[in-house]
């Protein structure tokens, strides 16, 4: 048979998860292929880009879904278990798990759906009424929010020493603190209170920028009162610039407080610190790119 879409391995990768036991990816894609009967050469069949074979693709693919209808959840080591949710769907006995079942789950449409500013319109992917350009900009940016996603939980696993050194990498790679080895001397020398480490605007060390990394769960937004103690730090060194960085997120009065101070302090949440750490390579490698090319009317002017 054909390699299944991956919708029509939702199912019996669900069902694989029965058991209430961690899976690991590699594992769930040698047992649906025995329960799909894959041939050698099915299972051989490769992507365009030559880097992963089609069937492992799908099962990654279907396991995402799942995982973001709230029928599966990450756990440690890169595996993956069933929830509470999984297993009601399953005692239901569903005849399939579609994309169509999955819009049932609030999460799920968050995931599958990109908001305009008005709430009540949403974008989705629509190979009929959509050019080709516009639909490969939404399977991208479907992909990033995807990926980011994935780059926040890894984040928030690793220890608060460890989210120190990503916090720098980060600044590093965006021009600030000259080099690795100089910014690393800098993070964590202050011992202020409020303060987490200290790094430079610029290789020159023309000025400075205090920083304050709070690794928090999404569920305990930053408030005002964390933005007051770190402001106070600065006046403290009588300094204008600080960057706070959290992997939660922040509360409107703490943004509103940070824009209205005469410090300059800059606030990033765990959803930006992903995107920054996607666009300046930072934790992700760049797996295939492709070069979209427009005809050069100039050249075939005679």
């Amino acid at each position: 048979m054909p390699v299944p879409d991956f919708q029509s391995i939702m199912l019996p990768l669900l069902n694989l998860t029965a058991d209430e036991k961690d899976h690991s990816l590699r594992e769930a894609v040698t047992a649906l292929a025995e329960e799909f009967r894959l041939t050698p050469d099915e299972l051989a069949e490769m992507l365009p880009n030559g880097r992963k074979t089609r069937f492992y693709d799908r099962v990654g693919w279907a396991g995402t879904y799942l995982k973001k209808a709230g029928l599966l959840s990450a756990s440690e080591r890169g595996t993956f278990r069933i929830t509470r949710r999984g297993i009601d769907v399953l005692k239901s006995k569903p005849r399939g798990i579609n994309v169509k079942f999955l819009e049932q789950f609030p999460e799920f449409i968050e995931f599958h759906t990109r908001r305009n500013k008005d709430p009540k319109e949403t974008i989705e992917i629509d190979t009929e009424s959509q050019t080709p350009e516009e639909v490969m900009e939404e399977a991208y940016q479907t992909w990033r929010k995807s990926l980011a996603d994935e780059v926040l939980e890894k984040v928030k696993s690793c220890s608060p020493a460890f989210f120190e050194r990503l916090v720098v990498d980060v600044l590093v790679k965006m021009g600030y603190g000259g080099t690795r080895r100089d910014a690393g001397k800098a993070i964590g020398r202050s011992g202020d209170e409020g303060i987490d480490g200290i790094i430079n605007e610029d290789r020159l060390g023309l000025d400075v920028i205090y920083i304050q990394a709070k690794k928090w769960e999404k569920e305990n937004a930053i408030g005002r009162p964390e933005i007051q103690k770190f402001a106070g730090a600065l006046m403290g060194q009588k300094a204008q610039k600080g960057i706070f960085i959290t992997t939660s997120t922040f509360t409107k009065d703490a943004r509103e407080y940070a824009g209205q101070i005469g410090s300059k302090i800059i606030l990033i949440d765990g959803t930006m610190l992903a995107q920054l750490m996607i666009d300046y390579n930072v934790g992700v490698n760049l797996v295939v790119s492709y070069e979209l090319k427009r005809l050069d009317s100039d050249y075939f002017e005679e």
